[in-house]
């Protein structure tokens, strides 16, 4: 039985004008997601700028998704730090605010060992809370393939895999290998995703449009593909952003789009160019 079945929205992080955490706001968009169907949140990820808050703000981010989310959905903790011992301390947080998971990069500031890798997944894993090992080679110096993954699913709390790295043949790959759960994670790849074998999807894209992507993701995987289809075609020009290192940008002003501004990003994002917004703009109204 999956475990993080469903749509897991990667949360995006507002900000106020001075650039402060606006946790108000934040508190907000919690609820609309929620309001509008989703099934999990996921903060402190790649979108929610973990490496532009310090440690105070990261936490009461954490903190803040935590109270919002009891008794109405999971939430899972990105953990990902420049060392193995803020990793731990983040997810043990996690932990104690009472998280159904983690979800972890590799070590991200230099190309780690294999022996390296593994130690530092095994010190996750002794915190005793589910974790979700996150594939993305693109935006880290290590890939994490099914041969990797079938050793390290030895620990006990390696439950789950987020894979990114576009080729979406690893899903059937990864399943012949391990007893992993495997999760979409590249949003333009959704439904190829699911028709490989993913059982559910951390999506960026969802702080936009939450509801069409809990409609796209129970359509794909209720077996009525014709629809699904029509519809990712629909939001496919928004989603393949997920992939860019613009994403954050776009997420941003796509929600500014939708009445639901969150704020800039963080330095050193800057924002996006006026042909940009006119692509985004023009997807969602579309939509």
């Amino acid at each position: 039985m999956a475990t993080f079945n469903g749509v897991y929205v990667a949360v995006v992080t507002p900000f106020n004008a001075d650039s402060s955490v606006d946790l108000p706001r934040f508190r907000e968009h919690l609820s609309w997601l929620i309001e509008s169907g989703v099934d999990g949140i996921v903060p402190t990820g790649s979108c929610g700028e973990y490496a532009s808050l310090d440690d105070g703000e990261r936490a009461s981010v954490i903190e803040t998704v935590a109270e919002v989310t009891r008794g109405k959905v999971p939430f899972v903790v990105g953990v990902a730090a420049p060392t193995t011992a803020k990793v731990v301390h983040w997810t043990t947080l996690a932990k104690s605010l009472g998280a159904q998971g983690v979800m972890a990069l590799p070590p991200v500031n230099y190309r780690p060992t294999w022996e390296e890798t593994r130690a530092y997944y095994q010190a996750i894993d002794a915190v005793g809370l589910p974790v979700i090992i996150y594939n993305n080679p693109h935006d880290t110096a290590v890939d994490m393939p099914p041969a990797r993954l079938r050793e390290l699913q030895a620990l006990p709390n390696i439950v789950a895999v987020k894979e990114f790295s576009g080729d979406v043949r690893r899903i059937t790959e990864i399943q012949e290998v391990t007893q992993l759960e495997v999760l979409a994670g590249a949003d333009d790849l959704l439904v190829e995703s699911v028709l490989a074998g993913a059982k559910g999807w951390i999506a960026g894209m969802a702080n936009i449009v939450p509801e069409a992507c809990v409609r796209l993701y129970r359509l794909a995987t209720t077996g009525k593909t014709d629809e699904a289809w029509a519809l990712y075609r629909k939001l496919l020009p928004l989603l393949r952003y997920d992939s860019t290192p613009r994403l954050v940008q776009v997420i941003k002003y796509g929600m500014e789009c939708v009445g639901q501004s969150v704020g800039m990003t963080r330095a050193p994002r800057l924002g996006l160019t006026e042909e940009e917004k006119r692509v985004v703009s023009e997807v969602l109204a579309g939509l």
